[in-house]
């Protein structure tokens, strides 16, 4: 758990309020109180800028499915850490 504050933080600039074309994004499936979860598990775990948001995509049969979230990194390690790490994501 980070302990120690930082400039984002400080700021409040650590979380992008729209997703930015330089992060590396992950979409998963919604679920009840999911971003809310995952927003602190970031804030507590994970040090560098990101960004969490609801999504429309096309799904298989070009359906638009309304039900993601994406979740972004500034720092791809990051990322790869989120995925392995996140014990919310393992019901996914």
């Amino acid at each position: 758990m980070i302990k120690r504050p930082t400039p984002l933080n400080v700021f409040d600039i650590r979380k992008f309020k729209t997703p930015a074309p330089h992060l590396e994004y992950i979409n998963l499936r919604m679920s009840y109180n999911l971003e809310t979860a995952i927003d602190k598990w970031i804030k507590e775990n994970c040090k560098g800028r990101y960004y969490i948001g609801k999504t429309v995509t096309l799904n298989k049969e070009n359906v638009l499915d309304p039900r993601l979230l994406k979740i972004g990194f500034e720092n791809t390690k990051e990322l790869s850490y989120f995925t392995l790490a996140c014990p919310l994501l393992k019901y996914h």
